[in-house]
C-alpha cells in the first residue's frame, strides 16, 4: 500500500442557483487576457442540455477518457502509435466553434455615430478576428433551458423513455471545473510530458515551458477542460487555484459561491490500486472503495511512513469531502465510466415534491420526481440508479426529520436508511448551516517536503503509455528525481 493525499471537491447541485458568480470570478482571476477569451475554467451548465463545448459528453465524437479493451485500459483516442501517426494533425480535436467564437460589442458606435433617423446599436464583433459575426453559440446558450427544446435531444444522458416524457420539463444546474483525476487521460495523452500531477496534493497542472502545442490533451480529456491559448500556443486548464490552496485558502470559485455549494478537503487513497480500480466493471463503487479511512490506525501508520504530515492527517479526518462521499454516500463522481477517477464529486438535486404526501409514502416520491432517476444515474454513477435513489431518500428523510424534530421526534425514516439522529444532525449542519471552516478543510503545503512544483510527474513524452499506464507512483518518483536533478544543475 502506498498512500497519497488528494485535494478534492464536492458540489451540491441541490443548492446551486445558477448565478454564475463562480464563473465570473474565475474568469476575472485566471482567463481575463488575450488568447483566453473563450476559456471558462469554471462554467455552470443547465441540464438537460449539450453543454460547453457542444456535446462534450459524447465520447463517440470527442474520443475522451479511457476504454476497457481485453481487460486493459486504453485511451479512447488511441495510444502511442496513433499519436505518432497523427502528431501533425489531430482529427478528433474540438474546434473553437463548438466552444464558441468569443465576441465583444462595438460600443463606440453608440457614442460616436452621427445623428440619424434610427437609434444606434452595438453590434457583435469577434475577439479573434475583429470582424462582425452572427452569434450562434456561447458558454451559457442553454441557460435556464433556453433553446433546449432544439438542442436537448442531443444530450446523451437523455434516454428514449425520458425523451418521450419531455413535456414534463425539468432542469438543474451543473457547475464544472477540471476534475483533477487520479487517472488523468489528458496527462496520458500528452506527447511532450507537459501535463503533470503534483505528488503532494494531486492537482493536475500544465508546464507551460514544456508544452509543444500538440493539443492531444484537449482530445484526451473527456470533460473538455483543457484549452488552447491561441496567442501563446500553450495548453491551459483549471489550476485548482493552487497558490491559494498552498496557504490554506479555498479556490476562488468556492470563496465567492453565493449558494455555498462547494466543499474542499483531503482524501487519502492507495496509489497502488489506481490502475486496478480504473479497470473494473463498476467504476463508481470501486472508486469509492479506493478512498482510505483516515481514522484507521493502520492507514495512519502507513500514511506517516509515506511522508504525509500530522496536520494533513488531521485535515483528512475532518474532510467534508470524505464525509459526503464515503460516510454518507451522498456525493458521486461525474461520469465515472470515463475511468479517469475524477475528484470533483456532486450531490444530486432533489426535485420539488408534492406537499400532500403521507409519511408512509414519502420515500416513494423519489420514483416520481420530475428529474428522472435514470438521468441523474447516467450523469453520476454510470447508469446505476440505486446509489442515487438512496442518496435522495437520505436527503428526504433528513429534511423530514429536521422539520419534525420541533414537534415530533419521528425517526422512522432515518432508521429505514441506516441513519442515527446524531448523524442526521451532523449531516444537516454540513449541508445547510456549515461554517467556513467546516466547508473548507485545507492544510497548508509543506514546501520543505515538496518536490519541484514545475517538475512533470508520470510522463516523459509518449513513453507514458507503456511506462506507467495509470499513474504508477514509482515511475512518478523516479522521474521526479531525474527532473529535480536536472533543475538543480541548470539543465
Amino acid at each position: 500500500m502506498k498512500i497519497r493525499a488528494q485535494m478534492a471537491m464536492v458540489m451540491s447541485m441541490d443548492k446551486c442557483i445558477g448565478c454564475h458568480t463562480c464563473s465570473v470570478t474565475c474568469k476575472n482571476t485566471w482567463t481575463n487576457r488575450p488568447g483566453a477569451e473563450y476559456m471558462w475554467w469554471n462554467n455552470v451548465e443547465t441540464k438537460p442540455g449539450i453543454g460547453y463545448p457542444k456535446e462534450w459528453e459524447n465520447q463517440e465524437t470527442h474520443k475522451g477518457g479511457w476504454i476497457l479493451k481485453n481487460n486493459k485500459l486504453e485511451l479512447k483516442a488511441g495510444g502511442r502509435l496513433t499519436k505518432l501517426l497523427q502528431i501533425f494533425y489531430n482529427p478528433d480535436l474540438t474546434p473553437i466553434d463548438e466552444f464558441y467564437e468569443p465576441w465583444t460589442y462595438n460600443y463606440e458606435n453608440l457614442i460616436n455615430r452621427k445623428l440619424g433617423k434610427y437609434q444606434p446599436v452595438a453590434t457583435p464583433h469577434s475577439q479573434l478576428t475583429g470582424e462582425r459575426i452572427e452569434l450562434k453559440w456561447g458558454p451559457n446558450w442553454e441557460d435556464d433551458l433556453a433553446g433546449v427544446h432544439i438542442t436537448g435531444k442531443r444530450d446523451p444522458n437523455l434516454e428514449e423513455a425520458i425523451k418521450l416524457a419531455y413535456e414534463q420539463v425539468f432542469m438543474f444546474y451543473l457547475p464544472r471545473i477540471c476534475e483533477h483525476c487520479l487517472n488523468p487521460s489528458c496527462l496520458a495523452s500528452c506527447p511532450s510530458g507537459a501535463i503533470y500531477k503534483r505528488e503532494e496534493d494531486g492537482i493536475v497542472l500544465v508546464d507551460q515551458d514544456m508544452c509543444r502545442s500538440w493539443r492531444f490533451c484537449m482530445t484526451g480529456c473527456p470533460y473538455k477542460k483543457v484549452y488552447f491559448n491561441w496567442k501563446t500556443h500553450k495548453a491551459e486548464k483549471c489550476t485548482f487555484c493552487y497558490p491559494r490552496i498552498e496557504v490554506g485558502l479555498p479556490t476562488i470559485c468556492s470563496e465567492t459561491c453565493v449558494g455555498r455549494i462547494r466543499y474542499i478537503g483531503i482524501i487519502l487513497y492507495d496509489a497502488n490500486q489506481v490502475a486496478k480500480t480504473a479497470s473494473t466493471e463498476d467504476p463508481y463503487q470501486d472508486h469509492l472503495s479506493l478512498f482510505l479511512n483516515p481514522h484507521d490506525p493502520k492507514v495512519i501508520e502507513q500514511a506517516r511512513h509515506d511522508g504525509i504530515t500530522q496536520d494533513w492527517l488531521e485535515a483528512a479526518q475532518r474532510s467534508p469531502v470524505y464525509k459526503l462521499a464515503v460516510d454518507y454516500q451522498l456525493a458521486f463522481p461525474l461520469h465515472p465510466e470515463y475511468r479517469t477517477l475524477p475528484m470533483v464529486w456532486y450531490i444530486p438535486p432533489l426535485s420539488p415534491m408534492i406537499n400532500a404526501v403521507s409519511q408512509e409514502n414519502l420515500l416513494d416520491t423519489v420514483e416520481e420526481m420530475r428529474i428522472p432517476l435514470k438521468y441523474l444515474a447516467n450523469l453520476l454513477t454510470g447508469g446505476k440508479t440505486e446509489p442515487v435513489k438512496q442518496a435522495l431518500k437520505k436527503m428526504i428523510a433528513l429534511r423530514s426529520y429536521m422539520q419534525k424534530q420541533y414537534y415530533d421526534q419521528g425517526e422512522d425514516l432515518l432508521e429505514s436508511l441506516g441513519l442515527k439522529p446524531e448523524e442526521a444532525k451532523d449531516l444537516y449542519n454540513l449541508l445547510a448551516i456549515a461554517k467556513y471552516s467546516d466547508r473548507y478543510v485545507i492544510p497548508t503545503n509543506h514546501r520543505e517536503h515538496s518536490v519541484d512544483l514545475h517538475a512533470a510527474q508520470g510522463t516523459v513524452g509518449l513513453e507514458f503509455q507503456e511506462a506507467c499506464l495509470t499513474c504508477g507512483l514509482e515511475t512518478y518518483e523516479e522521474q521526479n528525481l531525474i527532473r529535480k536533478t536536472e533543475v538543480q544543475h541548470g539543465r
